[in-house]
């Protein structure tokens, strides 16, 4: 009875902790009385609604999605061989780590002018997502490996238990936890970084170059209106890819069951 009433209470929440941003949003505008430093609520909705009939804003999204999920397929391919590698042999994460460092230590923008060298305008976003989301990839697989249970290990080496079955039940389980927060990580990260490239590479068909052009023309509404589309794609990605490991979280414990 409790769980369920928990359950029912959750969505209420949710509305209500989106009404009181709504309303401090609302505040703010009131307090600052510039629609060109901060637009009203009902303006940048009403310039949603007419973004969204546009077969424009619907191309600069495909486009903009498909850079992100390009970038962070990259990073996890690349960031998983580079993390099995560096886990086995010693002198590849000695030559590797600084590397990472260098990633992590130098800003977005140093990269994004490089890569405008380097690319043509529609592949930096992808080259920069990710250049951005591979430390993290391989920090969290490569903690993930070392800390797999070594008795557990040392027990299947002396039974000699196939290592197909050692992967499945030894490594899998334990890498999938850093794998998904991981992932979950980069979602975030790679629209942010993403938009960022394409705001200053400026392609043809981005959410990026979309802002960059209300920015120009000094339309905060429409400002406003692509960054809230930015954020609700991140958080729909976010949920999605939750919700696909829950599944097939469940679906496993529900085979090891039978």
């Amino acid at each position: 009875m409790k769980d369920s009433t928990i359950k029912n209470k959750k969505p209420l929440n949710k509305i209500f902790i989106f009404a009181f941003w709504i309303a401090i949003w609302q505040l703010v505008y009131f307090i600052v009385r510039q629609d060109i430093y901060v637009p009203s609520p009902i303006s940048v909705f009403i310039r949603i609604r007419e973004l969204v009939v546009l077969t424009a804003f619907w191309r600069s999204v495909s486009y903009s999605i498909y850079r992100v999920m390009a970038g962070i397929f990259l990073s996890i391919v690349i960031g998983l061989i580079t993390a099995v590698i560096s886990s086995i042999n010693r002198y590849f994460h000695d030559l590797i780590q600084p590397l990472m460092t260098a990633i992590k230590s130098t800003p977005v923008l140093s990269f994004i002018i490089l890569a405008l060298i380097w690319f043509n305008s529609s592949n930096v976003p992808i080259f920069i997502c990710f250049l951005m989301c591979y430390p993290v990839i391989w920090t969290n697989l490569l903690t993930a490996i070392h800390n797999v249970d070594k008795k557990l290990l040392e027990m299947a080496k002396v039974y000699k238990v196939n290592r197909l079955i050692v992967f499945k039940k030894i490594y899998l389980p334990s890498v999938l936890p850093y794998f998904t927060a991981a992932c979950i990580t980069c979602l975030g990260l790679g629209w942010k970084v993403s938009v960022a490239a394409e705001v200053l590479s400026h392609p043809r068909n981005a959410i990026g170059s979309n802002l960059y052009s209300a920015k120009v023309y000094l339309d905060s509404a429409e400002l406003f209106a692509w960054t809230l589309v930015v954020i609700l794609l991140s958080f729909l990605f976010e949920l999605l890819f939750a919700k696909i490991i829950k599944k097939l979280s469940v679906r496993k414990t529900f085979r090891g069951k039978l």
